[in-house]
């Protein structure tokens, strides 16, 4: 890893920071007696996030088959985990404003494939659904981290995505020494997140792997890499789709050993999922 941008990292303090809610609430999961009520209060505390956690509680993806009108009620439904997730989602679209078009793109593709991975896990059972759903939300974090240190910088490489019909990634390697992965499982790391999700959002391109990679590590990459690859294929916070993209012969879908029936059936109820609930989520 890049040591000069690990230190700039780790030491500019006018970074985006999550939201002390969703510390607190990483925090009380933890703790075996923590109750329902007592994270509710917790996530109250910050309206903005609780209203999110409710209207997407409320989504079909999660499969509440009547209302859900408090946070002790969406708690007791959805559970610790998946609430954890939410809070994170619901606190992390405030780093993502001012709400240009760039920070909106940005969000509306990281949303995308945190639902496209908790899909592909749901169905295969290879990786834990809200590690995935985590996943996928973080795996282009690196890109509004570089927006927010030098914004004239990064629309260099927006600029010459649409002008150049290039992909972001060899865009940012023009104007760059580093990636917006390096960026992003960096700030993974400063936010204390596990170091699962740090690799997986450090590898979500690369797919580089050591040979004696944990298994575990190398599916949950490759979730979010293929989630990634998704939200390509049907134009989710990109400029088009990517109809082109052969998913069944990208490394992800590869090595988590995924024919083409299967790869199709899963685009399909994330597509389905993405437009049915997007104003939940967007």
């Amino acid at each position: 890893m890049n040591r000069e941008l690990e230190l700039l990292i780790m030491t500019t303090g006018d970074l985006p920071t999550i939201p002390v809610v969703a510390t607190k609430v990483m925090q009380l999961i933890e703790s075996e007696t923590t109750t329902a009520e007592e994270m509710a209060r917790v996530v109250a505390a910050d309206p903005s996030v609780a209203a999110r956690v409710l209207k997407i509680s409320n989504s079909s993806f999660y499969g509440c088959q009547r209302q859900v009108q408090t946070l002790s009620h969406a708690i007791m439904i959805l559970g610790f985990s998946t609430l954890k997730s939410l809070v994170v989602a619901a606190s992390l679209k405030q780093v993502y404003k001012p709400y240009g078009l760039v920070e909106k793109m940005l969000w509306e593709h990281s949303f995308g494939a945190g639902l496209a991975a908790r899909i592909i896990a749901n169905s295969t059972r290879l990786v834990n659904e809200e590690e995935a759903f985590l996943g996928g939300l973080f795996h282009d974090i690196g890109k509004i981290i570089m927006n927010t240190m030098d914004n004239q910088q990064f629309q260099s490489v927006m600029q010459k995505c649409y002008n150049e019909k290039i992909g972001f990634q060899e865009a940012e390697q023009q104007v760059y020494p580093y990636t917006h992965a390096e960026v992003g499982g960096l700030v993974i790391k400063k936010w204390n997140f596990p170091t699962i999700l740090m690799n997986a959002v450090l590898t979500h391109h690369t797919f580089d792997f050591a040979v004696d990679e944990d298994p575990y590590q190398l599916r949950l990459s490759c979730v979010v890499g293929l989630a990634n690859l998704f939200c390509h294929k049907v134009g989710i916070g990109v400029r088009e789709p990517e109809e082109s993209l052969l998913l069944r012969e990208t490394i992800p879908a590869r090595l988590l050993n995924l024919d083409e029936a299967h790869l199709a059936t899963l685009l399909e109820s994330f597509e389905k999922a993405f437009n049915q609930d997007r104003s939940f989520f967007v």
